[in-house]
């Protein structure tokens, strides 16, 4: 039986609250994909082998192009840029794309897809808030408004050929958006006048109202244009019709636009032909089940929604249906996308599955449960391999879901890409049959930084993205990792951005890798709370740890580091070893020695490994982030199981501070091959600012384990590999990493899609160790 990726991905929307249900107090969570349970001894099952698929066209990333290499090509600079909305001129080979932060728009050369290089950046006056691009010219509308009384906006024609000024238009309010038919004989602006959120209760109605604008182009030069408003106050379907504020615009091949009016939940059809509305209607409810609406630190999809769909992008499908993105705004927001025929009938409504789909590809936003969940942001069409398809951009998973509609009033899932943080725009070039995406968050402290991602076709046997799968298991912030008693099994565990630990269990053959089984910590014997009373012990005996490495001793039995915080003496919680059994329960629990943990600084333990050293049960190898109180370097410390007592521990020697960014360099994991002692040794940048992501080993025949600052030899730098899988958005957090005789896994967390752009990579470096 074939597996695809697009297959098990569906099998998550099948998953509903009997899969995700959150367990009762005296229940292990542990979901299974295959048919398989453990053996007696604690032994990993054998997963069965994949077998080929027959290789398919899929979309791919080829690369990312950074707004802020605009300002110097190492994007030295801190300052804010952006990108939300994006345009190509008709050739493909050049992209404009709007940048709020800077007052401008930027140019991109994309003639070689795998290496985008800016060309300008051109200052508009105001906040430009939308371009499109037709024949030889580009439109860019322009907020100029002094408040959200006094609103205007400008309309800039500009010749693609040089990029000269040509002519701008006065709008006479505040533009959010604009479109260009394709026969380019209508320009289209929707004049928002958006309300101000902070005025009352940021309700409306707010004055003035919006309206659409007009431009007959006719096929002429700019100076021959005429503008015409569109009001669309007063019609039916729209909750406060005296304050529409029209949102986006698509246009048909019939010359039909489409205007979303999001605050009001509803739609309007303007015929350009005539200038007149064809009609209006409120775009209504949907009644969800099974998502996640509280931010309790648990991705619990069980629970009932009904909100307003309240669509921000829409985009026509064919002459008579359309698709809209169902952010939400002010009221609503229902977490997925809806075909609609234009005369108002819901053809397809997408329901919870973008929820289910983000939250078993490690994307799902738990900070985002109590708003709009992944919050899809807009929606562009586009063909594959001969069939059209939708791309539904999600803002708060960073993913890009693409859809077969074929049949319109059916879409089938095929699907999904990773972007920047905060993607807005999505535009597809049909003369070069590529894809493009607008991330719009930049933040150089956070490690997040504006980009447009560029994404051509391949063909292979599953898509590149994502490396990791859950079907039926919401999942995120994986850190360390590790082989269970095969190759063809890797552990890693969930750290403390979630509130009831985990460890998952994957099936390493093939790609992507499956989560097959999540085991939910359990404290049922009261071990760790009589070592640490207090700090981690849920009422359900659920745990709350901060588990960053994890790894599989001889006797079967899972060791889990869980980092403590604070500084010693502050009343913080300690760093601890837990045991843990397949069935999820702590065994033991292992603080600390007391002279080492009166050293505490935050920055503690990170990676635990096993190591044979020819006693009965072996020892552990765990690692502590950085140099802890009056200490230079970080120590990497020795359990020993057989004796039940701490052997010891060595100090390691960092790397120096490469990054033009400062900060500062620490260990991320650890793991244990034929004897020798392998550390990921890591900086905390990402980006563009990412320089240190290193793999060095250490011989544990040279230790004394006396606190002796080890020698270190270089196995592997890590970040070559982490630029080529993430097209240059390298993760930060590289937290895990299993090491066998044929080269190592590696993994980054990814913070729970929390000030992150929620990407997890996994990587396997073929190595002769």
């Amino acid at each position: 039986m074939k597996l695809s990726t697009a297959f098990l991905l569906a099998q998550a929307t099948s998953h509903l609250a009997t899969a995700l249900n959150e367990p009762s107090a005296n229940q292990i969570q542990r979901r299974r994909y295959a048919k398989s349970s453990k053996s007696k001894g604690g032994k990993d099952p054998e997963p069965p082998a994949p077998e080929p698929e027959d290789p398919s066209p899929y979309f791919k990333r080829a690369s990312n192009f950074f707004i802020c290499s605009q300002q110097g090509a190492s994007c030295g600079s801190d300052d804010a840029t952006s990108a939300e909305i994006v345009a190509a001129t008709p050739d493909g080979m050049t992209l404009i794309y709007t940048d709020a932060s800077r007052g401008g728009v930027g140019r991109v050369d994309i003639s070689d897809v795998n290496n985008p290089l800016g060309t300008g950046f051109f200052d508009v006056g105001g906040e430009p808030t939308s371009v499109d691009i037709h024949g030889d010219y580009a439109v860019v509308v322009v907020n100029t408004s002094d408040d959200y009384v006094n609103t205007s906006g400008e309309l800039h024609v500009f010749s693609i050929a040089d990029w000269k000024l040509l002519k701008t238009f006065q709008l006479g309010g505040q533009p959010d958006s604009v479109a260009w038919s394709a026969d380019g004989k209508y320009v289209v602006v929707a004049i928002e006048n958006e309300r101000d959120e902070d005025l009352g209760d940021g309700g409306l109605p707010q004055m003035p109202p919006g309206f659409v604008v007009v431009f007959d182009t006719m096929n002429a030069a700019p100076a021959m244009w005429t503008q015409r408003n569109v009001g669309v106050t007063g019609l039916p379907g729209v909750l406060y019709p005296e304050d529409p504020e029209p949102e986006f615009v698509s246009i048909n091949s019939q010359n039909m636009a489409v205007v979303t009016l999001q605050e009001n939940n509803a739609v309007v059809l303007i015929d350009l032909a005539t200038k007149a509305v064809a009609g209006s209607f409120s775009t209504g409810q949907v009644a969800l089940t099974n998502v996640d609406i509280e931010e309790e630190g648990v991705i619990t999809q069980v629970h009932p929604l009904t909100r307003l769909r309240e669509p921000d992008g829409v985009v026509w499908a064919d002459d008579f249906h359309f698709i809209t993105a169902n952010e939400g705004d002010m009221d609503g927001g229902s977490r997925g996308f809806t075909v609609f025929h234009k005369d108002g009938t819901v053809v397809y409504e997408s329901n919870s599955e973008l929820e289910y789909i983000t939250a078993s590809i490690g994307h799902y936003p738990e900070e985002r449960s109590e708003n709009k969940g992944n919050e899809p942001e807009n929606v562009a069409v586009g063909m594959l391999d001969g069939k059209p398809v939708a791309f539904i951009v999600s803002e708060r998973s960073s993913v890009i879901f693409v859809y077969d509609i074929s049949d319109v009033t059916s879409p089938v899932f095929l699907q999904v890409l990773p972007c920047g943080q905060g993607p807005e725009g999505a535009k597809y070039i049909s003369s070069r049959g590529l894809l493009v995406a607008a991330a719009e968050v930049d933040d150089r402290d956070i490690g997040a930084r504006g980009v447009i991602s560029i994404y051509d076709i391949a063909t292979s046997e599953k898509p590149v993205y994502p490396y990791i799968i859950a079907p039926g298991i919401g999942w995120g912030a994986s850190s360390g990792l590790s082989f269970g008693s095969n190759t063809k099994t890797l552990y890693t565990i969930e750290d403390s951005f979630y509130g009831k630990s985990r460890i998952f269990r994957m099936n390493a053959e093939g790609h992507p890798l499956v989560i097959e089984e999540a085991i939910r910590i359990m404290d049922t014997e009261g071990v760790l709370e009589a070592a640490a009373p207090g700090f981690f012990v849920n009422a359900d005996k659920t745990v709350n740890l901060d588990p960053e490495g994890v790894t599989l001793d001889s006797k079967g039995m899972l060791w889990v580091a869980s980092e403590g915080n604070g500084s010693a003496g502050d009343g913080s919680a300690p760093n601890v070893l837990v045991q843990v059994n397949m069935m999820g329960v702590i065994q033991k629990a292992v603080l600390l020695p007391p002279e080492i943990a009166a050293k505490k600084l935050k920055w503690g333990l990170e990676g635990v490994a096993f190591l044979d050293d020819g006693s009965d049960d072996g020892l552990l190898v765990a690692c502590l982030q950085r140099a802890w109180k009056d200490e230079v370097h970080p120590m990497v410390l020795a359990w020993s199981i057989t004796d039940n007592d701490w052997v010891g521990y060595f100090r390691y020697p960092l790397d120096k501070v490469e990054s033009p960014n400062g900060g500062w360099i620490g260990l991320s994991d650890v793991s244990v091959h034929a004897g020798m002692i392998y550390i990921l040794e890591r900086d905390n940048m990402g980006g563009p600012d990412a320089r240190v992501k290193k793999v060095y080993k250490v011989d544990p025949k040279t230790l004394s384990w006396n606190g002796e600052v080890a020698t270190k030899e270089l196995v592997y730098d890590l970040l070559p590999i982490l630029k080529t899988v993430s097209q240059g958005l390298t993760p930060e957090k590289v937290e895990g990493m299993a090491v066998t005789s044929n080269g190592m896994y590696i993994n980054n967390d990814n913070d729970g899609v929390d000030d992150y752009n929620g990407a997890t990579y996994v990587s396997f470096i073929p190595l002769i160790l």
